[in-house]
Order: structure tokens, then sequence, then C-alpha cells
């Protein structure tokens, strides 16, 4: 009866969302912070599915500028839970099949953010190439999951280049974020489905590494990740013990 009455509920909240996220695009169309204030609204849902979100951002972060946002990728739960980490002037990058989700594909596209097709190598290199122009004229940040795909519960899964390409050719800075493992956590039949927590890492330079070092980066940022990873999972259990 409650995942019932949760699902009626996010249908109805989604439908509200297309609305008033159809308005937002056609008063300020290309807006830098539309996708922010669809993030807000998407974030704003975590209660009512009975999960408790905490963010922790480093002074480092807060001004930062155009920056490439690096996250884990779990579940389609992402939407209401990592988005609590947005910032505003962030667009996101993700696969053209999303387009055709019912109301959320068309407003992911209307509100900014960047469709790739990853079936087509050489359309998705042409597609690295405007992300970075927009980087540099807009001053846009990108937000990207290096992973390419949801790891449900495997853990930080290898990463793809893309991100890494973007950020060095860009020559802005790399911002990790990492979401405690939260796979299987959620059930909508369970009032309370504990905590999640969300923490930024300090930018990691991307001019350091050079073209020729993209992999290292990549390895790099991968490797704080798991640490991050595995000390927030750490500490959500022991916290929850006591």
């Amino acid at each position: 009866m409650l995942k019932f009455a949760r699902i009626l509920l996010l249908g109805l909240l989604l439908v509200v969302w297309f609305i008033l996220a159809l308005l937002l695009c056609l008063v300020r169309p290309g807006h830098a912070n539309n996708v922010y204030v669809f993030a807000r609204m998407y974030h704003a849902v975590c209660p009512l599915i009975g999960v408790k979100v905490t963010l922790t951002i480093p002074d480092e972060v807060k001004h930062v500028g155009p920056a490439v946002y690096i996250c884990n990728h779990q579940s389609n739960f992402d939407i209401f839970t990592v988005t609590g980490a947005v910032r505003p002037g962030v667009v996101a990058v993700g696969k053209k099949s999303l387009l055709w989700l019912p109301f959320f594909g068309l407003i992911f596209w209307l509100s900014g953010n960047v469709l790739i097709d990853r079936s087509n190598s050489s359309r998705a290199i042409g597609t690295i190439g405007q992300v970075v122009d927009r980087i540099k004229r807009r001053g846009t940040s990108i937000w990207m999951f290096p992973e390419g795909t949801r790891s449900q519960g495997r853990g930080l899964l290898p990463f793809k280049a893309g991100a890494f390409h973007t950020a060095v050719q860009a020559e802005v800075p790399v911002v990790p974020i990492v979401c405690s493992s939260y796979f299987g956590q959620i059930d909508l039949n369970r009032w309370d489905n504990g905590e999640v927590r969300l923490e930024m890492l300090p930018p990691l330079c991307s001019k350091e590494h050079g073209a020729a070092g993209i992999r290292e980066l990549a390895e790099h940022c991968r490797e704080q990740m798991s640490a991050k990873l595995v000390e927030l999972d750490a500490a959500i259990e022991r916290d929850s013990a006591a």
C-alpha cells in the first residue's frame, strides 16, 4: 500500500514538474541554472521515499569555477539522491536514448543537457568537442558518470575516458563526487530507507596531466573515489550500529 501511494504521488509530481519545466524553459531557454533548478526539484523527493541524504562540500569546490564533475552511478534512484550535489551552472552529459523516456527525456534535453550517441564513436568524439567549446565560451560546468552505466551494487566500475578528455581539452579541473553504496537499500514499502552520504573531493588539476596523461588522470580519480566510497560506507555502518 505504501509503495503504491508513493508511486502514485511520484507520478503526479512528474506531471507537475513536466509542466513547470516546460514553462521555465520557454521563459528562459538555455539558462545556465535550469538544470540546477530541476535537480533541486528531483532531490526534494528524498524524504518522500524515506531517504536521508547528507552532502559534504569542501571549500575548494565552492569557488572552483567551470569544472568537470564526475560521480559514481548506481541505480535509477540516482535522479533523486546524487542530484543533491548538482551545483549552479552545471549541465549533464547523457546517452541519446534518454530522450525517449516519458516526460524526463524531453525536459533533460530542453533544459540544456548534452545528449551523446554512444553507439557511434565518431559522433561521440564530435560531441566532446562541442562540450569543450561550451565550457570555454559559456563558462559551463559539466556533470558526467565516468563508469558509463549503473553499477547496480558491483562497486566502482572501470572509468571511460570521455570525462577526462573533456577536462584536459577544456583546461578545467575535475571534481570527483562520491555517493555511498545504497543499491538495494531503498524499498518503497518501507518508511525509513536509511541514509545516503554524498561527498565532493577537492578539485584535481587536469593541466598537470595533458593529453598523454588522460588514462593516468582517470586512474587517479578512480583510486581517490574508491577509497572515499569505502570510507563513507564504513562511516554509515559504524553510525548505524552505534
